[in-house]
């Protein structure tokens, strides 16, 4: 039987303990990865204990806690603190969520966090997420027109409005994206699922006027079709939205301008 095993230095190893319970107070224990690039040493699990009495609730809280108090060294992004920027997207408990977000009462035992999965890391909880933005710009989220700009806005009807909700909502976390195993086997050539519901986004705005143009740029067997409808980006994402539904609606619109 075939077996495959990470290279020696990839595999996370047990790491340090930072801290001790006190005698009093509601402890919990987090298992957080680290990895700093400039020491050449494997991948590890610390771990910490933050009383909960003396923490916010949320998960961000406790890291926030022990960047300040305990171990200045771990490294991780964080913005709004309310769910809008997507910055502090982490793997929690096995699961793509953002920090802020995630009650540490949500999870049973130690909360074991790490970076979001299948991505390059440039150190702790930081994933590179340069190739992510890339793909996002190749979808050219913006309106483009072709007629005179208008003096004040481009005006649109309430329910071409409405057919914008679910989708524009989406914070580029990349919660949905590095959920997908599809992105994890092609994120060289396929979209994936955040870049593609920001397609769709603005392929059904009816102010935009390149939706034959957008449709061609996504007329490609890896760019759009890689999707399996796996669903992992539905369970993933934080706001509820769908982007596989997204997906379905742009592969519906490519049958339909053939027909």
């Amino acid at each position: 039987m075939v077996q495959l095993r990470l290279p020696k230095a990839s595999r996370v190893k047990t790491g340090k303990t930072w801290n001790a319970p006190g005698l009093k107070g509601r402890w919990r224990e987090l298992r957080i990865y680290r990895w700093n690039p400039d020491d050449e040493e494997n991948p590890r699990l610390d771990t910490y204990w933050v009383n909960e009495d003396e923490c916010g609730p949320m998960v961000l809280d406790a890291l926030i806690k022990i960047k300040n108090e305990i171990d200045p060294t771990l490294t991780f992004r964080r913005s709004c603190r309310e769910g809008i920027c997507g910055s502090c997207a982490m793997n929690i408990d096995g699961t793509n969520d953002l920090a802020c977000l995630k009650g540490v009462d949500e999870v049973s035992g130690p909360v074991t966090v790490m970076p979001l999965p299948h991505m390059s890391i440039v150190k702790d909880l930081v994933p590179d997420l340069t190739n992510f933005y890339a793909q996002h710009r190749s979808i050219e989220p913006w309106l483009k027109t072709e007629t005179p700009t208008p003096p004040k806005e481009w005006k649109q009807s309430k329910a071409d409005r409405e057919s914008l909700d679910g989708l524009y909502e989406c914070i580029l976390c990349a919660c949905c994206s590095t959920s997908c195993p599809s992105y994890w086997w092609n994120s060289d050539r396929y979209l994936g699922p955040a870049a593609l519901l920001q397609a769709y986004r603005w392929v059904i705005d009816s102010r935009d006027e390149a939706t034959g143009e957008r449709l061609d740029n996504l007329e490609d067997p890896f760019r759009l079709y890689r999707c399996h409808t796996i669903m992992n980006c539905v369970k993933a994402c934080p706001k509820e939205l769908s982007p596989a539904k997204a997906i379905a609606e742009l592969k519906k619109l490519m049958v339909q301008r053939r027909v």
